[in-house]
Order: structure tokens, then sequence, then C-alpha cells
């Protein structure tokens, strides 16, 4: 099983996202590790490309690309490597 799939809880909605990143405008923050704050999930949609995602605790090195989305679980420390041309965002959950 992919767990960089992992299920988001279904007591969680949307509440905001990034703009839409590319390869030349990731902040440089997102491309060290890093985690979102307690209560806080997740979604990495990747609209074109491929794009590495890596969160060390979970020993998690996968490539999400437009039919795969990443979840970034609360305060887990996680970060993003582009694979070439990708575009992206993040969407926030809780």
């Amino acid at each position: 099983m992919n767990q960089a799939r992992s299920p988001l809880p279904k007591s969680v909605a949307p509440y905001k996202r990034t703009p839409v990143f590319d390869e030349t405008s990731i902040p440089a923050g997102l491309l060290k590790d890093h985690a979102t704050k307690e209560g806080v999930w997740g979604v990495i949609h990747v609209t074109a490309g491929r794009l590495q995602y890596i969160v060390p605790g979970r020993n998690i090195d996968e490539v999400l690309d437009p039919g795969n989305k990443g979840v970034i679980l609360p305060t887990e420390l996680h970060r993003v490597e582009p694979i070439g041309n990708v575009s992206f965002f993040v969407e926030f959950h809780r």
C-alpha cells in the first residue's frame, strides 16, 4: 500500500490551499523538513509532472503524480523535491 495516500479522517474538511507551485517557484521551506500544526492535515495535489514526497519518520519516499495524492499527517516532518517539470498545490484540512 502506498503510505503517502493514507485516508483523511472523515471529521476533517478543507479550509485553505496554497497557490500552484512549479519547479521554479517552490518555496524553500517546502524543500526542507517542515510540519503542519497540531490538528492540521495536508493533501498534496500534483497537477502535472512528478513530485518526490519524503516523510523521514515513517520511511516514506514516494513519487506523486496527478493520479496519486500525498497525505500529510498533523505535526509530521516531511519535504518535497521536484522531479523535472512539475506543478502542484497543497490543500489544508482541519
